[in-house]
């Protein structure tokens, strides 16, 4: 059985009993750092049978080796730093893999800072559209004007050093007054939501930020037709 397990995304006190208890019953957690988990584990009294490290630079390798385990009844229960495995993170590869096998597939879902901030934004949620982060050079410009069309609201993930280009690049695409949010250090102490146009939310974090922004960011970005989306949900039929 391979589970993957959603972990807290800042506040360590953001997972589900069920979370717990899987982790501390399966034969293997295959985890994104090893020395990060352990926080976590130590923090609710998890001691694993089995800790193996599973990242982006061993992705492939590594389930090829979990799928052999899974084949011979070992339980894997799969975890990256932070959020839900295979949300802009490690886990693919081995879902693949182990269905390929025929190996049952579980999810123990939890804290996704996509989720998160899209929640809290402000912006239309009956319509979204997830894309992590975009590419850093090739094919970024092509992606970047795809987004100024969509009419759906857009969800993406920024590093803290990248966000101000970020929104510069959004504002060029996509006009100054578009509407967007950007959620800061979700569910930490110094959470923030940073909302209003691309121009005015640009330039406030410049302002207070000169040099590098603080905390991993969610951008949420209002679509084309947002002033067109009924606000109210639809009844179902």
């Amino acid at each position: 059985m391979l589970y993957l397990v959603a972990t807290p995304i800042g506040n360590l006190q953001d997972i589900s009993l069920r979370a717990l208890q899987v982790l501390q019953d399966a034969d293997i957690v295959a985890c994104e750092d090893t020395r990060h988990a352990r926080i976590l584990f130590e923090k609710h009294g998890i001691r694993p049978r089995r800790l193996v490290s599973y990242h982006s630079h061993n992705e492939r390798s590594r389930a090829a080796e979990l799928a052999d385990d899974l084949r011979t009844g070992a339980s894997v229960a799969v975890v990256t730093d932070a959020g839900t495995p295979g949300i802009s993170d490690p886990a693919w590869a081995i879902v693949r893999e182990a269905l390929s096998h025929g190996i049952d597939i579980i999810p123990v879902p939890g804290a996704c800072a996509a989720i998160a901030g899209l929640s809290a934004s402000g912006m239309d949620t009956t319509r979204f559209v997830f894309e992590g982060f975009l590419p850093l050079k090739k094919g970024r410009q092509t992606r970047l004007k795809m987004l100024a069309q969509e009419e759906r609201t857009v969800v993406m993930y920024e590093s803290p050093h990248r966000i101000k280009r970020l929104l510069r690049e959004l504002a060029e695409v996509c006009g100054p007054t578009r509407e967007v949010a950007v959620a800061r250090e979700l569910t930490k102490m110094h959470e923030q939501f940073h909302r209003g146009a691309l121009d005015a939310v640009a330039a406030e974090l410049e302002e207070r930020f000169p040099e590098s922004v603080k905390g991993e960011c969610v951008v949420i970005l209002a679509g084309t037709s947002a002033k067109n989306f009924n606000t109210e949900p639809d009844e179902f039929d």
